[in-house]
Formats: structure tokens, sequence, C-alpha cells
């Protein structure tokens, strides 16, 4: 189940399950979502009290390091098309790959979330048909 976080004005849970496409929003979701929300994937979301940016944070577990660090390898190379507007960070800790955006744009940060949940999944379905890594 994918937990999302949201804050505007405060701070309120919302399982994936109370929308359309798992992920809290009203139209359907990318099979990069779903990919992400079947693996146990978690979000944090952060509002803009004051005209802060947004923040949002994606924690995907895989089945061992060696698979975290193959899909943060394969996901790092692409750089933002709006580098000054959004900015992404990849990192690895013991079997988890973590994402984190800041934006100050919203439609920006969503169109970005929306193509790295899609290269994931692509990831994802890759190493699954290639089956588990050799160990390096």
């Amino acid at each position: 189940m994918t937990t999302m976080q949201a804050a505007d004005t405060g701070t309120t849970r919302a399982s994936g399950q109370d929308s359309q496409d798992g992920f809290g929003s009203p139209r359907g979701g990318s099979a990069g979502a779903a990919a992400a929300a079947a693996r146990g994937a978690t979000a944090l979301v952060t509002g803009r009290p004051d005209n802060r940016p947004h923040v949002f944070t994606l924690s995907v577990p895989f089945p061992s390091a060696l698979e975290a660090d193959i899909a943060c390898g394969s996901l790092a190379p692409d750089a933002e098309p709006h580098r000054d507007a959004v900015r992404k960070e990849l990192s690895v800790s013991g079997s988890v790959l973590a994402v984190r955006w800041r934006a100050e744009d919203s439609r920006l940060l969503r169109i970005s979330i929306i193509s790295f949940l899609d290269q994931l999944s692509l990831v994802m379905q890759t190493m699954h048909r290639f089956g588990p890594p050799l160990s390096r």
C-alpha cells in the first residue's frame, strides 16, 4: 500500500486507495505509478506555507541493495529538463532507493514525478525480466 502525506496548511494522511490512480490525483495514473504502488513505495509531500518550495520524497524498496544500486545508476543520468525549477536527488540506503524533489512550481513537479515513475517502471520491468543480478 502506498501512503502519501500532504501539507499545504497542515498535514493529512491519505491512502492511495482514496483516488482513482492510487496516488491522490483525480486523473488516471501511469504504469510507473502502479508499479511503484505494487512494490510498496512510500511518498511524502510537503506544501508551500509562506512561499516555500514543494518537496516530494519517494522511497522505493528493492529485494536487495544491489538491485537498488542498479536502479539508481540507471535513473540518475536522466537530468531534469527544467533544472533551475525542479531539483531531483537520488540516493540508496540499504535496499531502498530514495528520491527527493524540490520545486517552486507544482505543475513542473508533477510532470517530473510522473516522468520518473514511468522510467522507474521500465527499469523495474527490465530487472524483473532479466532476473536477479549476479553479485558484483
